[in-house]
């Protein structure tokens, strides 16, 4: 699909979706559950489709409403698994859920769609295999075999997140208490927050201590019952970067369904945008952002990888060189981020340059694509696109639009609340 935007008058208001990373969670907490959770608040995103699909497989008992969904969990009576699960290009999907299915004891091969299984496992690899465990990686798919055991789990804390999250799930299911020692620097803390959360919320105990040379300790008793829970999920801070930064740009955007405390790592968009000079005040449930003459400001990615793509677009607008640290996760997802990002912002006359995880972009007026803009199968990518075109308030076309899907299907509809004038066409 194709997403042909003309030059538009921005400005109005839109509530965000709700955050994908909370409804990942809730979602399998209430698989587990022992009786009826009610989800308020789904956006049947893909990646969330993907892993109400697979709680299913597992035993969970999933009805879908409009807005909601609820779940009458397994209980830990797991169900046989009969095909392969399948993960599409949701990488929360596969890792939150490797530890959680080897509870079933079965032989489980995961599948997937686009990069998903070139993003590294090796994690789990190193901690399947230490255990006797089968697990073999391919580029079509990942099988396990083998029961995960109760014991000491010790992982770098600056890899993925979603490794310690996923054994969070799981070791409450074990038949013996476990300890998770993650080694610093332990970046992405805030998604391992919103787990424990989560978890809370399930009423599953987990204690967080300090431990020797620098290491975070987390201790989950064991055996433990997930208890049903009604709740609702909150908006997503990594999406509201998206019209947050265009009303910088371009003012008079009302961002709404934001909680003002939220543990979520991507609340540090305000702070990114307050330090870049952007003007903004609270409103009820949510901020109002003025148009701003931004200016370059540091920026450290290692709590916040979501925000990279939106902030490489936005670093064009600001004034001086704005230098972008800890970057190098972006070049694991759904496509090379970094290059994707450098790639098709110089279509717009940007000038960025990266190396390694370290991303320098100058500040310039942007032009016009002359030819179109490439959507690189990634939806933040693609959002980030629309978001400099529509700042820059030059007409262009982005191709592969439809990856918004992946979190945010109604992505396009929400900028035409604001006043884009987008065309899209198959």
């Amino acid at each position: 699909m194709d997403a042909k935007l003309s030059v538009s008058h921005i400005g109005g208001s839109l509530a965000v979706p709700p955050s994908k990373s909370a409804a990942h969670r809730a979602v399998l907490c209430a698989a587990l559950a022992d009786g009826a959770s009610r989800i308020d608040n789904i956006e049947y995103s893909d990646d969330i489709r993907a892993t109400l699909d697979a709680v299913a497989q597992l035993g969970a008992k999933v009805a879908r409403g409009e807005r909601s969904v609820t779940i009458q969990g397994c209980g830990g009576g797991f169900a046989t698994v009969t095909r392969p699960v399948f993960c599409n290009e949701s990488g929360s999907t596969l890792r939150f859920l490797i530890p959680v299915f080897s509870l079933t004891a079965q032989k489980i091969r995961f599948t997937g769609a686009g990069r998903l299984f070139a993003r590294p496992q090796e994690i789990y690899r190193a901690l399947f295999e230490k255990q006797g465990l089968k697990f073999e990686q391919a580029a079509d798919g990942l099988t396990i075999f083998g029961r995960l055991r109760p014991g000491v789990f010790t992982l770098p804390g600056d890899v993925s997140s979603q490794f310690i999250s996923g054994l969070l799930f799981a070791a409450p299911l074990l038949e013996s208490p476990s300890t998770i020692q993650i080694l610093p620097p332990f970046e992405s803390r805030s998604y391992v927050g919103m787990t424990l959360d989560a978890l809370a919320r399930f009423g599953v105990q987990v204690t967080e201590a300090p431990g020797p040379d620098g290491k975070t300790v987390l201790t989950i008793p064991a055996p433990q019952r997930y208890r049903p829970c009604d709740m609702a999920v909150e908006g997503d801070y990594s999406q509201a970067a998206f019209p947050a930064v265009l009303g910088a740009l371009a003012g008079g955007v009302t961002v709404t369904g934001l909680a003002p405390e939220s543990r979520q790592g991507d609340r540090v968009i305000l702070d990114i945008l307050q330090r870049c000079g952007a003007k903004f005040s609270a409103v009820s449930g949510g901020y109002r952002f003025e148009r701003s003459l931004l200016r370059a400001a540091p920026i450290d990615l290692s709590d916040c990888p979501d925000l990279g793509p939106v902030l490489m677009a936005m670093a064009c607008f600001c004034s001086g060189a704005t230098v972008i640290e800890n970057a190098g996760r972006l070049r694991l997802k759904e496509s090379d981020r970094i290059a994707a990002m450098q790639a098709e912002l110089a279509k717009f006359g940007g000038r960025v340059e990266s190396s390694g995880g370290t991303v320098t972009i100058d500040g310039c007026a942007l032009h016009a694509p002359e030819v179109p803009l490439d959507g690189h199968n990634d939806h933040r990518v693609v959002m980030s696109l629309a978001v400099a075109a529509l700042a820059a308030g030059v007409p262009a076309v982005i191709r592969g639009a439809n990856a918004v899907a992946k979190s945010w299907p109604d992505f396009f509809d929400a900028m035409r609340a604001l006043g884009a004038r987008v065309e899209l066409e198959e």
